[in-house]
């Protein structure tokens, strides 16, 4: 699994490592089943507090992407696969967004209002 963060985006920490964990069940590098390292793990390589790691992975598991479970770790659940099967549609969407000369701030918006 890779993680990236930006330390310096207005996107807080929890926020973009949560998102790249969408992001590798999106592309199908996560399955469910898959063992997400654990937050200690984490956190020491991006070198970031263990607690911020840990509210990413609250969130994933208040979303049902990740079942937590004491000292087995964070494990994907079938939530996953519909992320996979919507891969395709999600770079369609972007491509033409950008060749349509939106931003990503605008496409954002228009899918949240969409989803109202």
């Amino acid at each position: 699994m890779f993680i990236t963060v930006n330390p310096q985006s207005d996107e807080p920490l929890f926020a973009q490592v949560a998102s790249a964990v969408r992001a590798e069940a999106a592309t199908g590098a996560l399955r469910p089943g898959d063992k997400l390292p654990a937050a200690r793990e984490v956190a020491a390589a991006l070198g970031m507090n263990l607690h911020t790691v840990l509210h990413a992975y609250q969130d994933l598991r208040d979303e049902g992407l990740i079942e937590m479970r004491r000292g087995r770790g964070a494990i994907i659940t079938e939530a996953a696969a519909p992320l996979a099967e919507l891969s395709d549609d999600i770079s369609a969407l972007v491509a033409k967004a950008k060749g349509l000369g939106l931003s990503a701030e605008t496409l954002t918006s228009l899918v949240k209002e969409a989803t109202r």
